[in-house]
């Protein structure tokens, strides 16, 4: 059966969320952007419009469009949300948070709704075991980047359950839309996030302590030879050192705990201070 997506609903209203939902809307979804507290998910919205000005101003895209874009977009709390045909989840990345959340979608939305979860480290046959066996065939991870309307690959993560050929067609569908879609095994950080803890651990390890000067070595170094866009620090100030140590310690602790995807004790001792990177103000380097 061919693959019909036209509605679609984001779970969780943070940076992921509003970006994945923004993504959405500039293909001509309708798009519900849905949060525990209908305040935020109305503020992201405000967020997605303001920034649709200032691409037009840009030339980005055409007033009509940016006009256009914002009628497919609408704030929902989880009590409003309607029936779609994708619901993703993006909220915290904490397994028992996940599981409720999708056993209550699982007993509210049609047997249709594909279900996908935005992890970037959680085993989606373990998630999916929060729905029925039915829904379980199609249930799936989509893993985006951030800023998800400009970073190009997602991630899509197939189980052993998923009815055949599902994850092939949503890859497909992605191509098609303008993103690169890698089809990925079930397993601890999928692709990028495994290949990362290497990223970020050797180069906490090369640093080894509190060093600034170092650190924006190190940065400079890796975009200048190397070729990337962003250092290794930059990039876990603006991702969330809290959230890097989140997913180091999921990764590492699937792997039995192996050495090399061990956190490092200054990501810790980051943390314990309330040093989080660009939304406090304050990480490897100072936002103020």
């Amino acid at each position: 059966m061919a693959l019909q997506l036209k509605s679609m609903a984001v779970i969780g209203a943070g940076t992921m969320g509003k970006g994945i939902a923004q993504w959405f809307a500039q293909q001509g979804f309708q798009v519900q952007l849905v949060d525990t507290k209908i305040e935020i998910a109305q503020t992201s919205c405000h967020q997605i419009i303001a920034s649709w000005k200032k691409l037009v101003e840009k030339k980005k895209f055409t007033e009509e469009q940016a006009l256009m874009f914002e009628t497919m977009l609408s704030a929902k709390s989880l009590e409003e949300m309607n029936d779609c045909d994708l619901v993703i989840e993006a909220i915290v990345e904490k397994k028992e948070i996940k599981d409720q959340l999708f056993k209550d979608l699982d007993e509210k939305l049609p047997d249709h709704c594909i279900f996908a979860s935005n992890t970037s480290s959680l085993s989606i046959a373990e998630l999916s075991q929060a729905v029925s066996v039915k829904r379980r065939a199609r249930f799936l991870g989509l893993h985006f980047f951030n800023p998800a309307t400009i970073m190009k690959l997602v991630e899509v993560v197939g189980t052993s359950d998923v009815e055949d050929g599902l994850a092939m067609q949503i890859a497909s569908w992605f191509q098609k839309h303008g993103k690169e879609a890698a089809q990925c095994k079930d397993g601890p950080g999928f692709i990028v996030n495994r290949l990362a803890r290497s990223f970020y651990g050797e180069a906490l390890r090369i640093v080894g302590d509190e060093n600034t000067e170092q650190e924006r070595e190190v940065d400079s170094i890796l975009k200048q030879v190397g070729g990337f866009q962003m250092g290794p620090f930059e990039l876990m100030d603006l991702i969330g050192i809290d959230i890097n140590l989140d997913v180091t310690n999921i990764v590492w602790n699937a792997f039995h705990k192996n050495p090399r995807f061990a956190p490092h004790p200054l990501q810790e001792k980051m943390v314990k201070d309330g040093r989080f990177g660009k939304k406090t103000k304050k990480g490897f380097f100072s936002y103020e």
